[in-house]
């Protein structure tokens, strides 16, 4: 059975673990990037770019996590939480610190 996380700050981390490779996390972000774009051309161009949301968002990072990290995707069992955290790494990937982020991560993972 699958650990059932309380919060969105105990989520976090098990997010993190669960995008530990580079690769994944480039996928994730091309795919959130994709989606975010196909927002855009929704709200500017046609509404019928909305289709594309979920395909670009979910299909990329489900190829990653069964494909790279052979993971389960997160979005199964927390889907609210999972959203939340794909755009919270995507703003610490524009950032440049999602990597220090996995690095912190893991030394709290290894306290434990």
């Amino acid at each position: 059975m699958e650990k059932r996380f309380p919060t969105y700050k105990a989520f976090w981390p098990h997010y993190v673990n669960e995008h530990r490779g580079k690769l994944t996390r480039n996928i994730h972000f091309l795919g959130t990037s994709l989606a975010l774009f196909f927002v855009f051309m929704a709200i500017t161009v046609d509404a019928w770019f909305l289709a594309a949301v979920p395909f670009a968002g979910y299909g990329f990072a489900w190829l990653a996590h069964f494909y790279v990290e052979k993971n389960r995707p997160a979005t199964f069992t927390y889907p609210l939480w999972s959203l939340a955290a794909d755009f919270h790494m995507f703003g610490l990937m524009c950032a440049g610190r999602m990597d220090r982020e996995v690095s912190r991560m893991s030394v709290l993972r290894d306290d434990r």
